[in-house]
């Protein structure tokens, strides 16, 4: 068995999901080829897993690829974890270009200009890399773990032939949080939950204790003050206050899907609901400061490398593949079978899908409550119209994508939104990381 790790340059990551791996007690002895564009962060993961590895049994077998198609050569699992254009410049240009037409963001790597632009970056790269998988490992699972999660999990599944799924941990921590937050997690144990919706826009649908009592109404009394909400809840609550449901991703994120809260109209919001502007490019230079002392660190002596197995997904349905014993998990696929009823057939959702050995098993679920169904579509016409783009070539069609952006077509003109999106499409054009677009 292999698996190939797609941006093994983002160490800690590859860590988590790699260590997982080694640590999963049903995985017998099995390769791993590390693939990343950055030799000298290549050579770095390569060092942490291999002594990770050698540090719990040794079963694996680890080899480190410039070359990706000799990465992916035989592969039966692919993790898909690259940033295509890194935080210089990428990250740094979709956020002071759209700074300077007056447009925020939070984080922008979902939806907005911000996640219209790095979809449309990375998506070349998966055409390439599923014309590769089809010539050297056909049969592979692609566990993609990239955002822009739906639009690109919905390409791939789309348009290529590649055996997909997106992953995400959102679903997984929203009611362990959410009951921490509110102060209720002694009912934790043996509670049962629904959500589905799409990535980063999924709604808790229903909760259950251990003895079928509804939760809900008590969630909803506890929350009604979203005063008393830690910073990272307060949009999250006032999402449940007015619309009735609880959204599985952080508050900023959310807070620049919606059109209501980061508004140059009202700059009072920004305190209220204390929304962090240009949280990504800060994270970004927090994680590569902190990367740099931990790589010192871990690398120094391997008694500084441990790991206890995360709650991410990855290792756990490639043990279910292996062993073919079916695992349930939060997944984001195509809605073609009209696994939520009332989104778009065309859409990427979010949904309950079994795993085994005969690939992955998509659980149908009832339809959304009308207004989390309204809020999903907006989010699904940019996402649809990011991927039409990306089709035609025509910087008309990245301009409509972001036109019917909730966030952005609540601050800028058309005019504005206009000139920014080919402001952002010819400096990230010049940069080398987009194709050629016609006018």
């Amino acid at each position: 068995m292999k698996i190939c790790f797609l941006g093994a340059g983002s160490t800690i990551f590859a860590k988590n999901i790699l260590g997982d791996c080694i640590l999963a007690p049903t995985l017998d002895s099995f390769d791993i080829a590390l693939h990343d564009i950055d030799s000298q962060r290549l050579d770095q993961s390569f060092s942490l897993i291999s002594a990770l590895n050698k540090k719990y049994g040794g079963k694996a077998t680890i080899t480190a690829e410039l070359n990706r198609k000799k990465a992916l050569e035989n592969a039966n699992f692919i993790v898909n974890a690259v940033q295509i254009g890194g935080y210089k410049p990428c990250t740094v240009t979709d956020f002071r270009i759209p700074r300077h037409y007056g447009l925020w963001q939070t984080i922008g790597d979902t939806l907005g200009i911000g996640g219209i632009m790095r979809a449309l970056r990375t998506l070349p790269f998966l055409d390439d890399c599923a014309s590769d998988i089809a010539e050297v490992c056909p049969n592979a699972l692609f566990l993609n773990y990239t955002n822009p999660m739906a639009m690109l999990t919905g390409h791939m599944l789309q348009y290529t032939k590649i055996n997909a799924v997106g992953l995400c941990h959102s679903v997984q921590s929203c009611v362990p949080h959410l009951f921490g937050y509110l102060k209720m997690s002694d009912k934790l144990e043996g509670v049962k939950w629904d959500i589905y919706g799409i990535n980063h826009q999924a709604w808790l649908v229903n909760v259950l204790d251990k003895d079928g009592n509804d939760l809900y109404p008590e969630i909803k009394e506890r929350s009604a003050n979203w005063k008393m909400a830690p910073f990272q809840d307060r949009v999250r609550r006032e999402v449940l206050n007015t619309f009735g449901y609880y959204v599985t991703e952080s508050s900023e994120h959310n807070s620049e899907y919606m059109p209501y809260f980061i508004k140059s109209r009202y700059p009072e919001l920004l305190l209220k609901y204390l929304i962090p502007l240009n949280e990504y490019p800060r994270r970004c230079r927090r994680q590569i400061r902190g990367w740099k002392w931990q790589s010192r660190r871990i690398l120094s002596s391997e008694d500084n490398i441990n790991h206890e197995r995360s709650h991410e997904y990855g290792s756990r349905i490639i043990e279910a593949s292996v062993t073919n014993t079916p695992f349930t998990f939060h997944g984001s696929t195509l809605n073609t079978q009209g696994l939520i009823p009332n989104l778009p057939l065309e859409a990427c959702v979010e949904v309950p899908i079994t795993v085994d050995s005969a690939g992955f098993h998509p659980i149908p679920c009832n339809p959304l409550p009308e207004q989390c169904a309204a809020m999903n579509r907006t989010n699904i016409n940019v996402q649809l119209l990011t991927l039409k783009a990306h089709q035609t070539k025509e910087i008309r069609d990245i301009q409509l994508a972001a036109a019917l952006d909730p966030h952005t077509a609540a601050e800028l003109s058309l005019s504005h939104i206009k000139s920014m999106c080919v402001a952002l499409y010819k400096k990230h054009h010049k940069d080398g990381f987009l194709p050629e677009y016609r006018f």
